[in-house]
């Protein structure tokens, strides 16, 4: 069992940028995300967390992909379909990530223990394309998923040539509604983990109710949703074990829609209920999705909650 984080972690820009920042800025090369990468990874490694991310800080989860795909076009906050979808103009994910590698580094002096990395994170395309509006070119939603699960597939495989991840995860928080169409979303899963040599993963947050029988199905290696929040979750899990054979679930312990800290107690039980139904071994916690809205404070605070846990029941 090991502990990770779903994504986003609250975004903390350099509000008095060194004479070297400045200098660069001049030139329109200062990045002011790279101060912001590099603490929310210090933060995630000094509160326990064993595989991390870059901390998604450059924005929302739908345009920071879509305004580097052609055929997409991000205005106002929003994404629109205005012809067909191709290859990305550029890797999206792989210059944070390999920043967010070298903090690693740096943080175990250049030699990063076995069960320690990072993970890849793209936003699946049926959450994009059902977050989107279509103007011209797709007659329907589906065949707009088919080609932004190709158009992603660069990117997956840019990750994994270039940052050697400890796997990937593709979000799909659109999954627990009622709008997509599951055959398309398979279809999309499988182009996107064709060939990978690492686990996938697919993290669906929300009720899992009327569709926890249909995500088992996903070719996947870790169905990753949310059990603190959505306590309904843990008893779906339970009365669901045979259909999850073969596959690790990322447990969701730590409620993100709360700017409290969890309740270790509570945070304690969920997880030994999860044991009790998967095994250790099987087992991957994490929050029940990203923690940019919460306050920093509060965000180290519910990781170190969740990885005393983790240490408490090994």
């Amino acid at each position: 069992m090991f502990s990770t984080v779903v994504g986003s972690f609250p975004v903390e820009l350099e509000t008095s940028p060194s004479f070297k920042d400045k200098f660069l800025n001049i030139f329109g090369l200062y990045d002011p995300y790279k101060s912001a990468i590099k603490k929310a990874v210090f933060h995630q490694l000094e509160s326990g967390v064993d595989i991390i991310s870059d901390g998604q800080v450059r924005g929302d989860m739908v345009g920071s992909f879509s305004k580097y795909i052609p055929g997409m076009q991000f205005e106002h906050n929003s994404t629109i379909i205005t012809s067909k979808i191709r290859s990305p103009v550029k890797e999206i994910t792989v210059d944070d990530l390999k920043y967010a590698k070298s903090i690693l580094k740096e943080y175990y002096s250049g030699s990063i223990p076995k069960n320690k990395g990072v993970k890849g994170i793209i936003t699946g395309p049926s959450t994009i394309v059902h977050s989107s509006r279509i103007e011209s070119f797709y007659k329907n939603k589906n065949d707009a998923i088919i080609d932004l699960a190709h158009s992603l597939k660069h990117e997956v495989n840019a990750i994994v040539d270039k940052i050697d991840p400890k796997y990937i995860q593709v979000d799909e928080p659109f999954l627990s509604t009622d709008l997509v169409d599951f055959k398309t979303a398979r279809k999309a899963i499988d182009i996107i983990g064709k060939g990978l040599d690492v686990p996938l993963a697919m993290h669906v947050c929300g009720n899992l109710n009327n569709v926890f029988k249909d995500l088992t199905k996903f070719n996947i290696d870790i169905l990753d949703c949310e059990f603190a929040g959505n306590n309904i979750n843990i008893g779906i899990l339970e009365d669901n074990l045979n259909l999850i054979k073969g596959k690790k679930i990322g447990f969701g312990c730590l409620d993100t829609a709360s700017t409290e800290v969890d309740s270790y107690d509570d945070v304690l039980n969920l997880v030994k209920r999860g044991i009790d139904a998967v095994g250790r071994e099987n087992l991957i916690l994490d929050p029940d999705c990203g923690l940019r809205k919460a306050s920093v404070d509060v965000a180290c605070k519910k990781l170190e909650t969740m990885t005393k846990v983790l240490n408490e029941v090994k």
